[in-house]
């Protein structure tokens, strides 16, 4: 919906209020005409319902106004005497219009000096528990957001089972689009468990157009970002001829990236290192890149040995021999790829560092074997290969790169003379707002999204000639920054060199602190409230947090005890 259209949808919203609530007003003795001004009728009704007035700001703040229309609905209903249970109900189920029925079927009396206090404990709960949510809402949606980590895409610096703290002020908290949402989540409710999948948990319509509240900080190179996953809009993004899903912009999956190129800078992976505008990108010393490599020992490496230098991403392999195809089928879901058969019944599985756990080898009596092969592949840093390399068991560490002019599979932009994968890739350049660049058939396939989805034009490709909003267009201008997400675990991330550029509109906050951290059940305790970002080793603040919750229970204990004795 534009601004106009929300203006008329607003208008329409007073002319129903003040068509269910004037009579009510005149009870109040208020005038029928201030139930029809805009915002100054608001004003009036918390006066009527003996409610502050402050709560008229929360009715202009999306998603928040959703979840404040009914508690005002039956606070309206019960300063005129119906707080009846039955009365609550009708109130919720008519969305409101209970209202009319009180305004012109009765002679309701106002009640000037009613009770705010709940009449029953269980009022008195849902009265909390609502608010509790909307103020929950309010945090989440505008300040800061929960997240967890679910891939390693950014191994080192953020781990798998680590929950974060997101700032949106950062950068800007963002106006929800969706206007009908469930609060406090994201694209859908978890249902999966009764039906075959998960419900949506917002409506597609009305939606807001974008709007942005100003940040204080500008997004930086190396700044670790959340942000809405652009290409969600489609279901099949590697080819939209399968059809399209549409998602509003703020229930796109979010992701977590480094963003290591921003609007403005040419960028370029040459073996899988950034660089930018020609030089290579240095990153903050907690950053560690990962790359693949073969560890090459003529005696054989251990899963021992080679645990004394990581537990991360690794390849394990196990001799089989199976005895029913119950106990194939459940190791197969930890193969990494196909088994190698030896003989029969006999197979050679590969899977990753965490192997195949104990409880099946033992709940299925398997046969099993792991065995230290002359070739291991790793995922770790270059500072771990180069201890490798120097122990007595190792005899070559090579790292695995992808060489210049190698054709890599689903790389952006979809284009058959470009030979570039994740390891070689580029020169491209990041959009910056405002900057003008030329139309033609070479640029296009980097632009086309950008024009179309990204900045809502109407984009067309007649022969060799470029429309864009039914005008033969040979150049193009930006209407907002892009930016450039890629993973430190770079050949295991699926990034900006797949998918393309980041909107700023799709850019959601800044990661500032984990909160929790987990590990296979195990709790990561050198990791609780450490900050994302800085440098040196991460240092945990837990100690001063437990200290501050004891020294505020204890000071509200006093506090207490106080006004007991007074």
């Amino acid at each position: 919906m534009t601004f106009i259209e929300w203006f008329i949808f607003f208008l329409v919203i007073q002319v129903i209020h003040f068509a269910g609530t004037w009579k009510l007003y005149q009870r109040a003795n208020r005038e029928a005409w201030e139930a029809a001004v805009p915002i100054y009728n608001a004003v009036i009704l918390m006066k009527i319902i003996n409610r502050p007035k402050w709560w008229v700001i929360l009715l202009f703040i999306p998603v928040i106004n959703q979840l404040m229309f009914p508690i005002l609905w039956m606070e309206t209903a019960r300063s005129f005497g119906f707080n009846k249970r039955k009365d609550t109900a009708f109130v919720l189920l008519t969305l409101g219009f209970y209202l009319f029925f009180i305004n012109y079927a009765t002679d309701s009396t106002y009640k000037l000096n009613r009770s705010l206090k709940p009449r029953t404990a269980l009022g008195e709960w849902v009265s909390s528990i609502a608010f509790a949510i909307v103020a929950a809402t309010l945090v989440h949606t505008y300040v800061m957001q929960p997240y967890t980590i679910p891939t390693s895409s950014l191994e080192k610096t953020l781990l798998v089972g680590d929950y974060l703290f997101v700032s949106k002020f950062h950068y800007g908290a963002r106006v929800p689009t969706t206007t009908i949402a469930t609060p406090m989540l994201h694209d859908s409710i978890p249902t999966a468990i009764i039906s075959e999948k998960n419900t949506k948990s917002y409506l597609n319509k009305p939606l807001l157009p974008y709007l942005r509240i100003p940040g204080f900080q500008k997004i930086k190179r190396n700044d670790i970002v959340v942000f809405n996953w652009p290409v969600d809009t489609l279901v099949h993004w590697m080819d939209p001829s399968k059809g399209t899903d549409f998602k509003p912009l703020d229930k796109k999956t979010n992701y977590v990236k480094r963003c290591v190129g921003i609007a403005g800078d040419t960028l370029e992976v040459r073996d899988g290192y950034v660089y930018i505008n020609g030089k290579q990108n240095i990153l903050p010393d907690r950053a560690k890149l990962q790359f693949y490599n073969r560890v090459y020992s003529e005696k054989g490496l251990s899963t021992q040995k080679l645990l004394r230098y990581t537990d991360k991403e690794f390849e394990r392999k196990f001799i089989i021999n199976f005895t029913s195809q119950n106990q194939f089928e459940k190791v197969m879901r930890y193969a990494t790829n196909n088994p190698k058969k030896i003989k029969d019944n006999q197979f050679i599985i590969t899977t990753s560092n965490e192997g195949i756990p104990q409880w099946i080898i033992n709940g299925y009596r398997l046969d099993i074997k792991e065995i230290s092969t002359k070739i291991r592949k790793a995922n770790i840093t270059d500072e771990i290969a180069a201890k490798l390399r120097k122990d007595s068991e190792v005899d070559s560490v090579v790292k695995v790169i992808n060489p210049k002019g190698n054709k890599g599979i689903n790389m952006f932009p979809q284009v058959t003379n470009l030979s570039w994968n994740t390891d070689n890739y580029g020169p491209i350049y990041i959009p910056k707002k405002g900057t003008t660049v030329p139309l033609n058939m070479n640029s296009i396939p980097f632009y086309e999204r950008i024009i179309d989805d990204y900045e809502n034009n109407q984009l067309e490709v007649i022969g060799e000639h470029i429309f864009v909003n039914g005008k033969k267009s040979t150049s193009y201008t930006f209407k907002q920054d892009y930016y450039w997400m890629m993973g430190d675990n770079r050949q295991n991330s699926l990034d900006a060199r797949s998918w393309g550029y980041v909107p700023f509109d799709h850019v959601v906050g800044k990661p500032v602190l984990i909160w929790f951290s987990i590990n296979e059940g195990k709790i990561r305790w050198e990791r609780l409230f450490t900050t994302v970002g800085g440098n040196g080793k991460p240092v945990s603040y837990l100690i001063y947090f437990l200290i501050a919750v004891a020294g505020y229970i204890g000071y509200s204990f006093l506090r207490k005890n106080k006004k007991k004795v007074s």
